[in-house]
């Protein structure tokens, strides 16, 4: 598959310039069609993650763990595939290979459903992937694509509980609550991203403004990008001037509260809505605060439980942050833009889950399986 999509790269990219040119007639945003994009890099970068996919150990068969019970019976838990796995996704063709890749890779057979403003980009991939899949043995439908850009079939497929053992919808916060509201099939959702950042009084302001500047403007498209900057006041006189002015260099929007304005005066003033906004764009809300149980408080009242950073050199501080704030990824000294599949070893991921159930943080081999008890025993009964 991986070889097949290199191969193909021309006619990707080709069929790719169809859905860009729809995408600047319809007025999407620059985010958007950022995501929307195919070059050879991005292929490149596909292929690469089939890949790494395929070198992973398989972890269909493996046996957590067994124990024995007192009356000589074995029980153990053995990891087995979920089923068939419905995706609902927008933009990214990317995720057409990633999900491919991984639900193959763990057992799974997969039915896609892109999204209509990426359909040449998908129809193409995933010729691409049955066809080399079919070469190398894999059953027919496997990976199966709806091309119809029609929503009524979202609809449809959400009903298909006796068919589809779980969905996975991947983009807005709209097609989230569609997909929650509207299934009878399980969720497992990949939820928006108000992604925090926190400089603490005790931080490395050189670091902390590297930090600040890659979650935020590295891709400031993605789930895991930065959309507060949460400083401390003891060092916020220090560190406020030197990163925004370096942000705006960037093309960065600022939105400040009172206290940011104070010391930068020529900033946007934040709102109550911008803290619950995740723009997916080059704006970003700043926020003095003072005490790192304030900046917790704000996380809480305001984050989407995705990913959240602090930036300190107080051990003590570091880990009560991450012991306390709730996220799928908490990091210390570290970017939220980290937060990826990819990133933590884990090999391509089908999306970073915000479900508190069965899996949370990217989602990898091991988080599209399930398990069953296996029971080995020489002739107990229950009494």
């Amino acid at each position: 598959m991986a070889a097949g999509l290199e191969r193909e790269a021309d006619k990707l990219i080709a069929e790719n310039k169809k859905d860009l040119t729809a995408a600047e007639k319809k007025g999407l945003s620059k985010a958007m069609i950022d995501r929307l994009t195919l070059n050879p890099d991005r292929i490149k970068a596909m292929a690469d993650g089939l890949r790494e996919v395929a070198a992973l150990p398989d972890p269909v068969g493996e046996v957590l763990r067994m124990w024995r019970r007192p009356n000589g019976m074995e029980v153990g838990r053995m990891r087995v595939p979920i089923g068939l796995i419905g995706i609902i996704y927008e933009s990214r063709p990317n995720v057409t290979a990633d999900s491919a890749a991984l639900c193959l890779k763990s057992g799974n057979a997969v039915l896609l459903r892109g999204g209509s403003e990426a359909v040449h980009s998908n129809t193409a991939i995933v010729e691409v992937l049955s066809k080399a899949g079919a070469e190398a043995g894999i059953p027919e439908g496997a990976v199966s694509f709806i091309e119809n850009p029609d929503r009524t079939c979202v609809m449809e497929m959400l009903k298909l509980n006796q068919f589809i053992d779980l969905i996975i919808p991947r983009g807005g916060e709209g097609l989230i609550r569609m997909v929650s509201d509207n299934s009878t099939i399980p969720v497992i959702k990949h939820d928006k991203g108000i992604c925090h950042v926190y400089v603490d009084s005790k931080a490395d302001l050189k670091m902390a403004e590297e930090i600040c500047f890659n979650a935020k403007v590295q891709r400031p498209g993605t789930c895991n990008a930065m959309e507060t900057m949460l400083v401390h006041q003891d060092v916020a006189k220090t560190f406020l001037p030197a990163i925004i002015g370096r942000m705006k260099k960037a093309g960065v929007e600022i939105r400040g509260c009172e206290k940011t304005r104070a010391i930068v005066p020529d900033i946007k003033a934040a709102t109550d809505k911008d803290w619950d906004t995740e723009y997916n764009d080059l704006i970003l809300n700043v926020k003095v605060i003072e005490s790192m149980e304030a900046a917790m408080e704000h996380i809480a009242a305001h984050g989407s439980q995705h990913s959240e950073a602090i930036i300190s050199n107080d051990y003590q501080n570091a880990r009560r942050f991450q012991r306390e704030v709730d996220a799928s990824a908490v990091f210390v000294n570290a970017s939220t833009r980290l937060n990826d599949g990819f990133e933590f070893g884990l090999g391509a991921e089908i999306g970073i889950s915000t479900t508190r159930i069965h899996a949370r943080g990217p989602m990898g081999l091991e988080e599209l399986t399930s398990t069953k008890f296996i029971v080995s025993g020489n002739g107990q009964i229950r009494k």
